[in-house]
């Protein structure tokens, strides 16, 4: 399991079990250079186990190797706050990137007028499918 604590920049990974045992190991996974632009905001993991995050304020979704956290692919977006990322389509080749438009001023919405949009772009990895939900509401 991985958590994206923006605040401090950094991205955490821990072992998560099977069953109802809670997350354990806490371990830096990544944490940002100084001076790179944006936070760590959502993320998700591919079919090898590598970790897709949108950099929110950075424009830019990054792909971090599950070996040791390095940037291997970065995907550019028209927007500076994306906000989360998911692996979808008919073959989970598509990166799915939503991204925000609150607070930012007249002048940055004219510059980045899709902002708050979905961005859909293929890949080379494929996603992991989730497990269905059922409720009986």
């Amino acid at each position: 399991m991985y958590f994206a604590d923006s605040p401090t920049r950094k991205i955490f990974k821990y072992d998560y079990p099977a069953g109802d045992e809670a997350p354990s190991n806490k371990r830096l996974f990544y944490e940002m250079p100084e001076g790179d632009l944006g936070f760590p905001d959502g993320s998700t993991v591919d079919s090898e186990n590598n970790v897709w995050n949108a950099v929110f304020g950075g424009s830019r979704v990054v792909r971090h190797r599950a070996c040791d956290g390095a940037i291997d692919i970065i995907v550019h977006v028209p927007v500076p706050n994306p906000t989360q990322v998911a692996l979808g389509g008919p073959d989970l080749d598509t990166l799915y990137i939503t991204s925000a438009r609150e607070h930012l001023s007249e002048e940055e919405l004219v510059a980045a007028p899709t902002s708050g949009s979905l961005f859909a772009v293929k890949v080379p990895l494929k996603g992991v499918p989730e497990p269905k939900f059922k409720t009986n509401l």
